[in-house]
């Protein structure tokens, strides 16, 4: 049962970031990991898990990730429509493909879009080149396209047009 849980999530480790701080006793040294979790139908997170050492980073951002999952709503195997969003530094374009044109996209958003399960998209990374910041920016797109979906399917009220 647990076996068929871990291989239902595609699980990339985007950056491994070695960070110290100078103490009375020395230099501390602790990592900073960024994982990109998806199911490859849809849903996607990222963590960002800091520790002691890379495996307890490691675990702590796939924690992270997929208590923070978000649903990417699909047409096909791409996107509904053209997206900018600006998060800190950080701005990504994203466009949808046509079939057959794969993940054109710079490294870190790449993962992104594989773990989501989006086969075509053409993506342009604006701005900040630091991946958190740019994994965090696809994520906000992904996740205001979705609310924009949800919006366009909401039902209306009476009264209106």
């Amino acid at each position: 049962m647990q076996q068929d849980f871990i291989r239902e999530f595609q699980e990339t480790v985007i950056q491994v970031n070695r960070v110290s701080k100078k103490t009375k006793g020395g230099n501390q040294l602790r990592f900073s990991v960024l994982v990109v979790v998806g199911d490859r139908k849809g849903k996607v997170g990222a963590g960002l898990g800091k520790a002691a050492d890379v495996v307890s980073g490691i675990q702590k951002a796939i924690a992270y990730a997929k208590k923070h999952f978000i649903e990417v709503p699909m047409k096909g195997n791409t996107i509904p429509y053209d997206i900018r969003v600006k998060h800190g530094a950080a701005e990504v374009l994203l466009k949808p493909a046509p079939a057959g044109s794969g993940i054109i996209a710079g490294g870190a958003l790449r993962a992104v879009f594989e773990a989501a399960g989006i086969k075509d998209i053409v993506a342009k990374i604006l701005g900040s080149n630091n991946k958190v910041t740019n994994v965090y920016a696809a994520l906000a797109a992904l996740r205001e396209i979705a609310e924009l979906s949800h919006v366009v399917k909401s039902p209306k009220k009476e009264g209106e047009q």
